[in-house]
């Protein structure tokens, strides 16, 4: 939201904190939601009246915009693993694309070891497994007997190694996961 890069967008939101502080607590920015943010029921109907949609949820404080796209966000998200669920793909499935994008056998990508092409293997399966699947890095880890802090940090890794190379989890759609 405050920039595509990480770390300008951290940098980003900590100015725009900070000068939230000196603002102090405003009424239309507390207890959240559509209601209160709009000015209560009367402002409600008088976004009907001139003839506006707003999107709003109660759980999560902003604008119509912004609900809207951390709403569409969230659905995406929840619609990829659902498809991926729908088509078959569970842990081991993955594990049996990591090998065939990596060129290794499934045994060595959950395989004990420390070599670069093992350790890259089991980063972007445990990516796949947590974000694209769903499942919990607990899950994860008591399949790879691992620590679950260990299947955090793969997965952090495994992102980045997704981001920088062509590798898609599910082959025949050409879908980027």
């Amino acid at each position: 939201m405050f920039s595509d890069q990480k770390r300008e967008a951290r940098r980003r939101y900590r100015e725009f904190v900070e000068e939230g502080i000196f603002e102090g607590k405003r009424s239309d920015l507390t207890g959240g939601g559509l209601l209160r943010s709009s000015g209560g029921w009367t402002g409600l109907k008088g976004f009907r009246k001139a003839g506006l949609r707003v999107k709003g949820d109660e759980r999560i404080l902003g604008d119509s915009d912004f609900v809207g796209h951390v709403l569409k966000s969230a659905e995406e998200a929840f619609e990829e693993k659902y498809d991926l669920r729908a088509r078959g793909y569970d842990f081991d499935r993955a594990v049996v694309r990591v090998a065939e994008v990596m060129g290794m056998t499934a045994g060595q990508v959950t395989a004990f070891g420390k070599s670069p092409q093992t350790v890259k293997a089991r980063a972007l399966l445990c990516f796949w497994a947590h974000r694209k699947l769903g499942m919990t890095t607990v899950e994860i880890a008591a399949k790879l007997n691992i620590c679950q802090s260990a299947v955090s940090r793969s997965s952090k890794r495994g992102e980045k190694i997704e981001r920088e190379h062509p590798f898609e989890l599910i082959a025949d759609k050409g879908i980027k996961s």
